[in-house]
This record gives C-alpha cells, structure tokens and sequence, in this order.
C-alpha cells in the first residue's frame, strides 16, 4: 500500500472547515470535491458527514496517496478519486452534484485555470447547488495581511502563474455560472471559507 501523504495545513483547518460544512452541507447529498490533494480532507468530512456522497478528484499523480487514506479510514460514501484537470473539459464528470468543495487550490491553478474551474462547475451543478472555496483571497487588490503578502511572493517564485486571487475576480466568475455568496466565514491564519448558492 502507498505511504500516506501528511499536509500539516490539514490537520489544522480541518475543524473550522467541517464547521461551515455541517452548516452549509447538511441538506447536501452529493459532493465534488476539487483538487482533494493529499486525501485528508476528504476522508475528514466523509467521516464526520456520512449523509454526503464524497467524490474525490485530483491530477493522476496524486490519486496513490488519496488511496492511501481511503484504505485506512474504509468509509463507503467516499468514493475513489476521479482524473480531473478542471482546463481539460472532458475530464469533468457528469452533471448531477448538489454541492461542491475545494480548498487552498485556487491560488495554486493558473487565472486562466481559476476560469476554466467554474465553468466546469457551471456545467456539472444541479439547481440551489452549494459551492464552499477555502483559501485566501485579496480584498480590492489588496493583501489583507503580511502572512498573505508573504505567501503569495512564495507561490509566484515556484511558478509566476500562481497567486492569492482577488476576492471580487473570483466572484465575478461565481455570479456568471449563477452563484450568489450566502456567507464569507473567516478562518485561521487569514483565510476565509465562501460560502456561494446556485439560483434556480
């Protein structure tokens, strides 16, 4: 069996983030989860919101250590991680999902990648879908903090393509696809959890 992927930032945001799912996932059934990554989150939530339908998703090159914590944990309504490069239009599955989640995953896409992720999500939500993005984001431009200010100058020198997007671009591109923001909960370390529903 693969070696399990750790990724600290998990085990730290994890409880604030179930915080806003319970809230906000609890008449939910079905989830897309968006770039699962290490697979902690993912295996974190379906734990604790059995009622959900967790589909992982991600790169195939991170779908071993995903495997990896579904074996351990062996919870049944988290189901084996789907190949999903939100630019790649075939990639996305079909239409069906009443919410969807993502996090820390916007500032890692490129912008024309952030664009190509909604539409995606345009295509496969259902009527009054959820949609929680955790992460950080900029508020007019600005850094809200010098920790993000840092973070991003991180990100930029691993690939100039990368960086915390500005909270009004990335809901301008919610609005388009027929999201409106119903809440926007601030979290540790200068993140915050959007909370956006579908209108009918």
């Amino acid at each position: 069996m693969s070696e399990r992927p750790h990724a600290p930032a998990c085990e730290r945001n994890r409880e604030p983030i179930l915080a806003v799912l319970r809230r906000h996932f609890a008449d939910r059934r079905r989830v897309l989860e968006i770039g699962s990554g290490t697979g902690q989150h993912a295996v974190c939530f379906g734990a604790a919101l059995p009622h959900l339908e967790w589909q992982t998703s991600d790169r195939p090159e991170q779908h071993d250590g995903i495997r990896a914590w579904m074996a351990e944990a062996a919870l049944p309504n988290v189901l084996p991680p789907l190949t999903l490069d939100v630019a790649v239009d075939s990639d996305w599955p079909a239409h069906g999902y009443d919410a969807a989640f993502s996090a820390n995953t916007l500032h890692i896409l490129s912008w024309p990648e952030v664009v190509a992720c909604f539409a995606g999500l345009g295509r496969v939500l259902t009527n009054q879908a959820c949609v929680v993005i955790y992460g950080s984001f900029n508020v007019d431009g600005q850094f809200t903090s010098e920790s993000n200010a840092e973070f991003d100058r991180w990100l930029k020198a691993r690939d100039a393509r990368m960086g915390i997007r500005d909270l009004a671009a990335v809901a301008a591109l919610a609005r388009a696809i027929g999201l409106r923001l119903i809440d926007d909960v601030p979290m540790p370390a200068n993140n915050r959890c959007l909370v956006w529903q579908r209108q009918p």
